[in-house]
């Protein structure tokens, strides 16, 4: 497996199961979701929207393998190179020891009054340089 520095576990809701009792491929964002939010919210200390002022613009998922009735799976996340507004980020969904999907979003920091993209603030970019060793 890919070197992660940041890893989180998600439980694996009986809702999230479809009729052939494997985890539905739209939950995967919301488990994404939650390890992004982890990760803002202990690399970053941010800890509201508010505070975030940033959007997902790109979301892109490889499934290797179903989750089935696992009780949690493990979204281990790792950033690549902050860019001037947008965080790349990549993702490995494990169950057990496999790795069952691959993926990778783009969170674009905004202003939500005028919906415009703005620069990210140094605070972190130096937050995430520290943890992720950029």
């Amino acid at each position: 497996m890919a070197e992660f520095n940041y890893e989180t576990e998600v439980s694996v809701r009986f809702q999230d199961l479809d009729v052939a009792g494997h985890v539905n491929n739209a939950v995967y964002v919301t488990y994404l979701e939650e390890a992004r939010i982890d990760y803002l919210q202990e690399v970053l200390g941010i800890d509201s929207a508010e505070a975030l002022s940033a959007v997902v613009a790109h979301t892109e998922i490889d499934y290797r393998k179903p989750v089935r009735d696992d009780s949690h799976v493990t979204i281990a996340l790792r950033t690549r190179e902050p860019g001037t507004s947008s965080v790349p980020m990549e993702y490995e969904i494990r169950a057990g020891d496999e790795v069952v999907a691959t993926a990778e979003t783009v969170m674009v920091t905004v202003d939500y009054e005028t919906g415009e993209t703005r620069p990210m603030p140094d605070s972190w970019r130096e937050q995430i340089a520290a943890f992720e060793g950029h």
